[in-house]
């Protein structure tokens, strides 16, 4: 079927799901299922499969960026419809479809509720199907386009904090000022940006990621517990690397972005940018991004993201290879993926391949 109605089961699916393949990043799962149920209370937004447009039809990412940690963050639903707001006036043109950037508890039902408002039908696609830290990274690729002009519309912040945006100018500039944006509006913007044409998103990012969230949170709700954290790394080809005791963790928030290290019995640790980037055990590399390593709660499988770990959890660590997941062009392009290993201190590169 090529066009699904969404309703409550499958908004805690996509919501969970989303938390799995958020990878630690991908916002949370309480601010999810709010905007997800919010869409439902007012409309009745439905998943179109790609297929249901012609090439030339435009669609707009809608996103949030910032960091999920941070304490001053502010964006509630009407900052969303605020920034596609602002894009569609700034570029003037129909928009056909609206689509998030990355899968994640928060993420994943990006443009339910901008898509419930409008009218403007919701894609089954995201620019990645897993969550990634840099606006680049979410955006198909469109950094080696030559003369490619980015539209990008960013809404939040509350009182002093409140900040609108309207940029237009290189990718690079543009996400740079969006995230600078954010840690001007105390952490995190509603954006939307980047129109494309069906027929390029089709190319370069992640048709039916939306599908697959939804079934990967079926899959951990149809279970409690361990069974739970088995359903999912079955459905996804993965596999759990280790469960046990967080015994350190380490976060710092620093240029709209978290970052730190968790360390598992002292034998497993994983450094994170927002998501996980890396897992190993003893030094010896088992998982790096754009691998999808993520966290659970040992005793009821609850996805945790990388801001909420706290020492003494016991945790379930899980890793899927990259070629079981619907995954940008951009989770290949080496440009894009050198800036996590100066973040981290962490060598990527030489797994990508």
């Amino acid at each position: 079927m090529s066009i699904i109605k969404l309703d409550e089961k499958m908004v805690e699916y996509a919501v969970y799901g989303g938390a799995v393949l958020g990878g630690g990043g991908g916002g949370w799962i309480d601010d999810g299922l709010q905007i997800g149920r919010l869409a439902l209370e007012i409309g009745e937004p439905k998943l179109y499969s790609i297929d249901e447009f012609h090439d030339d039809d435009l669609f707009v990412t809608v996103s949030m960026v910032g960091a999920p940690a941070a304490k001053d963050q502010f964006v509630k639903p009407i900052h969303y419809s605020k920034a596609l707001d602002i894009l569609t006036q700034k570029i003037g043109r129909t928009v056909h479809a609206l689509h998030t950037n990355e899968n994640g508890a928060g993420t994943t039902v990006n443009g339910w509720f901008q898509s419930a408002i409008t009218g403007i039908p919701l894609v089954d696609f995201a620019c990645n199907g897993r969550a990634h830290p840099t606006g680049s990274m979410g955006s198909m690729n469109l950094s080696e386009v030559e003369g490619y002009v980015s539209h990008q519309a960013g809404v939040g912040g509350k009182e002093d904090n409140y900040v609108e945006i309207s940029i237009s100018g290189s990718l690079e500039k543009a996400a740079t000022l969006i995230r600078k944006a954010s840690i001007e509006a105390g952490g995190l913007v509603a954006v939307a940006r980047n129109p494309v044409t069906r027929a390029y998103a089709l190319s370069n990012g992640a048709p039916g990621a939306i599908t697959q969230a939804i079934g990967v949170g079926e899959a951990l709700l149809a279970h409690k517990g361990e069974a739970a954290i088995d359903s999912v790394v079955s459905k996804l080809g993965g596999k759990v690397v280790v469960t046990g005791t967080v015994t350190e963790f380490q976060l710092e928030t620093a240029g709209g972005f978290d970052v730190g290290t968790v360390r598992i019995d002292n034998s497993h640790e994983m450094t994170f940018w927002n998501e996980y980037m890396t897992l190993e055990k003893y030094g010896e590399r088992l998982a790096t991004f754009p691998d999808l390593i993520m966290t659970l709660d040992a005793k009821t499988a609850k996805p945790i993201v990388t801001a909420a770990i706290q020492k003494g959890q016991q945790l379930a660590v899980i890793a899927v290879p990259k070629n079981k997941l619907l995954l940008s062009s951009t989770m290949r392009n080496e440009k894009l993926m050198k800036p996590v290993e100066d973040i981290i201190n962490k060598s990527i590169l030489p797994y990508l391949g």
